[in-house]
């Protein structure tokens, strides 16, 4: 067994990971030295290189999650890269509120960052270089519709209605409560939907040129997962464990680096809110760059799995638990968004909906989110 798993580990991977934990423990090490202010040169430095190890360790990222998603398929492929990502990040969210200060308002603003980010950054440049190489993209509309539909209500439940029926943005203990539960019943609802009978909605569309595969087959081919993961448990496993390894320290460093943030955009008199954009950026790093990939090579409907999946995974996931532990702590957990945001957000989904509602997907529809993601980034000065 140990002789298998290190045939799955390259060098490379080895030398990855050492980077990776090697730049946390340096970070944890200098800590006291890094508090603000730091020089101007060695701010400078530190992020240099910080952001340097992030881009090394995401590449070893996309290695892994492109080797299971070619072993396992999709959408159970790409569920795995979204989920270990998203998970990570809501522990240290909760990780964050759970310690000294109030924090009532960081997975409001990491959320907001993150749809954003992915809605408009990432599939914008996805199916502009996708679109300009491949011209129409012909995406697996139910599957993307699922997502959407998901993305709506969710979105609505987490900035929308807090505004409304709240107590100054917040929801109140007896309103919290149902809007956990909902959130929750409905995530794992479509997740198991998602990973069961309709996986065969989320698969490229031109696997949907033969008879729809049944429930639980990878790819489209006769073989269920289960038996995939029978004859290739070991490299399943190493895998799974070599993309998570790789893929913590990148949110760790992300968000020590955070300080380094807030005190160099200071300096330059930038919005705070940029902080938190950029920190989401560097986070989901890893499933960006896995999206474009896929998107050169004219995989559109992993593009949608990769980044609406890993946004519906957020947000069905850090809501409940932020709310969760307001409720334990007596924490206020302020979710309700500016009438900017609100309106920048209703813009994106509405955009996003008109966008694969069509057959085929083009580079036009790529350059209208990264407008739309300039506009917002207007915003954040405004």
């Amino acid at each position: 067994m140990a002789r298998t798993a290190v045939r799955f580990v390259a060098p490379s991977d080895v030398v990855r990971i050492v980077l990776g934990w090697g730049a946390v423990a340096a970070l944890l090490l200098l800590g006291p030295v890094l508090e603000p202010p730091v020089p101007a040169v060695g701010l400078v430095s530190a992020l240099v290189v910080v952001v340097a190890v992030i881009t090394v360790c995401a590449f070893g990222v996309v290695k892994q999650a492109e080797a299971l998603a070619h072993r396992l398929g999709d959408p159970y492929g790409s569920l795995v890269l979204t989920l270990s990502i998203v998970l990570i990040e809501v522990v240290l969210i909760a990780a964050v509120m759970l310690g000294p200060g109030e924090h009532g308002t960081i997975a409001r603003d990491s959320v907001m960052a993150v749809s954003m980010i992915i809605l408009n950054l990432v599939i914008g440049l996805c199916l502009l270089v996708g679109g300009l190489r491949h011209g129409g993209l012909a995406h697996n509309r139910t599957g993307t519709s699922a997502y959407l539909a998901m993305l709506v209500v969710l979105a609505g439940l987490a900035f929308g209605l807090p505004a409304v029926i709240g107590s100054d943005g917040a929801y109140t203990a007896g309103q919290a409560v149902p809007v956990v539960v909902l959130t929750l019943a409905l995530y794992g609802f479509f997740l198991l939907r998602q990973t069961g009978a309709q996986a065969g909605d989320f698969r490229e569309v031109d696997e949907r040129v033969a008879p729809r595969p049944r429930a639980g087959k990878v790819g489209g081919s006769a073989e269920p997962v289960a038996a995939v993961l029978r004859r290739h448990r070991t490299e399943v496993l190493v895998r799974v464990g070599l993309l998570v390894v790789t893929v913590l320290p990148i949110v760790l460093l992300s968000h020590d680096m955070a300080t380094l943030l807030d005190d160099g955009l200071g300096r330059l008199g930038a919005p705070v809110a940029l902080a938190g954009v950029l920190i989401a950026m560097i986070v989901f790093l890893p499933e960006s760059i896995t999206a474009v990939r896929a998107a050169l090579a004219g995989e559109v409907q992993r593009v949608s799995n990769l980044c609406h999946g890993a946004l519906v995974s957020t947000v069905g996931l850090t809501i409940p638990a932020v709310l969760v532990i307001g409720l334990g702590t007596g924490q206020t957990v302020l979710l309700a968004e500016s009438p900017a945001n609100v309106l920048m957000l209703g813009i994106t989904l509405l955009l996003s909906v008109t966008t694969f509602s069509s057959r085929r997907v083009t580079a036009v529809h790529g350059a209208v989110h990264l407008v739309v993601f300039a506009v917002y980034g207007l915003v954040l000065f405004a």
